[in-house]
């Protein structure tokens, strides 16, 4: 029979991934504590897209059927031009998307927890502070002490040159589409709680307000449905933020620490991969020190997740041009009509 290796360990950060690990850890038999500086579980926030591979992590971490039952599944979707054409169809996807918000997901994780695992308004220890555990989780994300302690600020992640509203409208849909225009995109698709899930993103440099008026301004003249959403939003659900992304790290691990997630791979949402890569990362770091040795495992995890985690990084900022490109848009959309009609 294999060795099985169980210890103690430090998450910082209670985000997806840091509560993916941490459950996958916990039901390894180690022992976990979760340090977050937030004094709460956040109680809003927009759906987010959990691919085959994270219901996996979720199954890795005790907590298999949980997101199906919660969330709504996304078969098809739509690709359209910003006045309404249909650029391409997808149906009858053959792994679909579990469509889930995220204060849900995060419930769902703390539930899975022993009481008391998550310290809430505890911020992380220096690392130097965390001599009494075995290994030591960076889940700490986009702006990570944990990376920066390891690797210094010249690692932190960069501006993508794009930033994004992000929002829910009341009543419930079962369509889902991305738009794309010039200089930008608006996706609308269905989550939980019978409500409508909307993002938009545009071309932008970093520091701007967001307002809802010029949100309005950027997308009013678009097709009908982006419209329809635009008219029923509530400016108190509108989130803005700048998107980053990661540069190439040189190792997610250093010493008896591992990086996971945002901080370590921060990327653009157009894949809809970042949630999904966490989770991923947190369930094969969990497998991994279970099966060797803390310093075997942490090699291993970072042979196994780098450079995959890192060529998606590049693969959503290559989509996110494509999406709002303002140039050669007419080979573009021939193109995705001929991919979709072959598909």
């Amino acid at each position: 029979m294999a060795t099985e290796y169980a210890g103690k360990a430090a998450v910082l950060g209670a985000g997806i991934g840091g509560l993916t690990t941490a459950n996958a850890l916990a039901t390894r038999g180690w022992h976990v504590d979760v340090f977050e500086r937030a004094a709460a579980p956040p109680t809003t926030g927009t759906a987010l897209g959990l691919w085959p591979e994270a219901l996996e992590a979720l199954e890795h971490a005790g907590l298999g059927g949980q997101a199906q039952r919660l969330g709504v599944l996304q078969k098809s979707g739509a690709l359209v031009r910003w006045d309404g054409r249909v650029l391409g169809r997808f149906s009858d996807i053959r792994t679909p998307a579990i469509l889930l918000s995220r204060p849900v997901l995060l419930g769902l994780l703390i539930g899975g927890l022993p009481p008391d695992t998550v310290r809430f308004g505890s911020a992380a220890p220096e690392l130097a502070d965390l001599t009494g555990y075995d290994v030591t989780i960076g889940a700490d994300g986009i702006g990570s002490t944990v990376r920066d302690q390891i690797f210094g600020p010249s690692y932190r992640p960069v501006h993508s040159g794009y930033a994004a509203w992000r929002g829910w409208v009341p009543g419930a849909t079962t369509a889902m589409s991305e738009t794309w225009g010039p200089g930008a995109l608006f996706g609308i698709t269905p989550r939980d709680g019978d409500l409508t899930n909307w993002f938009a993103a545009v071309r932008t440099p970093a520091g701007g307000a967001g307002t809802v008026d010029e949100l309005r301004a950027r997308f009013g003249h678009w097709h009908r449905g982006v419209g329809d959403v635009l008219d029923r939003l509530d400016p108190a659900d509108v989130l803005y933020h700048d998107l980053y992304e990661s540069p190439a790290l040189p190792s997610y691990v250093r010493g008896n620490t591992a990086l996971i997630g945002d901080a370590a791979h921060a990327m653009t949402p157009n894949l809809g991969r970042g949630a999904c890569e966490a989770m991923v990362d947190g369930a094969t770091l969990a497998t991994l020190l279970t099966e060797h040795p803390v310093s075997e495992a942490l090699r291993l995890y970072d042979r196994a997740r780098r450079r995959r985690t890192q060529r998606l990084v590049r693969a959503s900022r290559m989509v996110a041009r494509v999406a709002t490109a303002s140039r050669l848009t007419a080979v573009r959309n021939a193109v995705i009509g001929t991919a979709v009609r072959f598909a």
